[in-house]
């Protein structure tokens, strides 16, 4: 076989295309699994658009994941202050089957980061999300967005595309009758109206967390079907502790676009 003889311009101008390659490709593991949730490009990150699912979770599990909330009996919801709910864990956040496509509640802010990592992503840090959920930054956004515009909601101008207790759209939740005392639940994953950069329900639906500690514990973003949409607001900063699992908390996970 006859040996290439690459001149040293020429093994400059490979080296640096590789190199080039390498530093503006995704940072997601190719050897992570595949993620089934939609992804945007926002500035240099990618962002799943929906919080995570149930059905992703499921693909962690099969690793032999199983939550705090799964080993205690049931997570926490709020009546006048946090009450176990036997059997309410991700994959019954309401103590009855659910459907792939519901947001993954009831997991804590350890157990939300773990999943984000088996697919190749990371929690967003506070910075990260109010900027991907306040600030429009796509080259061509659709009607009713304006590229560099501060909006107030994560939906846009007003709450209306969200999904939260009173304010928002007119959505109708997934938990049973009865099974809450304020409320109706979370809706499906992505079946809002998007919002600012083509993202669902970065305002209402479920809290976010993020990977932001504040005082011992973990900002959370965007409010939840639970509360008003003054909540959703970016001015509104929560912390809870990072091990509460609770049926009004999710997440949604990010992927560095340009190596550092």
């Amino acid at each position: 076989m006859k040996k290439l003889d690459l001149s040293p311009i020429l093994l400059l101008a490979v080296l640096s295309a590789v190199a080039a390659y390498c530093m503006l490709k995704p940072t997601t593991s190719q050897s992570a699994p595949a993620s089934s949730i939609s992804t945007v490009q926002i500035g240099n990150l990618i962002w799943d658009q929906t919080e995570m699912t149930i059905g992703d979770v499921k693909g962690f599990a099969a690793t032999g994941f199983v939550s705090a909330a799964e080993q205690k009996g049931g997570g926490l919801s709020y009546e006048g202050g946090f009450v176990q709910k036997p059997g309410w864990t991700w994959r019954a956040p309401y103590g009855v089957a659910a459907k792939d496509t519901e947001p993954a509640v009831h997991l804590n802010q350890k157990e939300a980061e773990s999943v984000c990592r088996y697919y190749g992503k990371r929690l967003p840090t506070d910075a990260e999300w109010t900027s991907a959920g306040f600030l429009e930054q796509r080259v061509n956004p659709p009607e009713g967005f304006v590229r560099g515009q501060r909006y107030p909601f994560p939906g846009g101008s007003t709450p209306e595309v969200s999904h939260c207790l009173r304010g928002c759209g007119d959505y109708k939740g997934l938990a049973p009758a009865g099974a809450l005392n304020r409320g109706t639940g979370h809706v499906l994953a992505g079946s809002t109206k998007p919002g600012v950069n083509g993202l669902y329900d970065m305002g209402g639906n479920v809290w976010e967390w993020t990977a932001t500690e504040r005082n011992g514990a973990y900002i959370t973003r965007g409010a939840s079907w639970w509360y008003g949409p003054d909540r959703q607001q970016e001015s509104d900063v929560e912390a809870k502790p990072g091990d509460i699992a609770v049926v009004y908390i999710g997440f949604r996970c990010v992927a560095d676009a340009v190596k550092q």
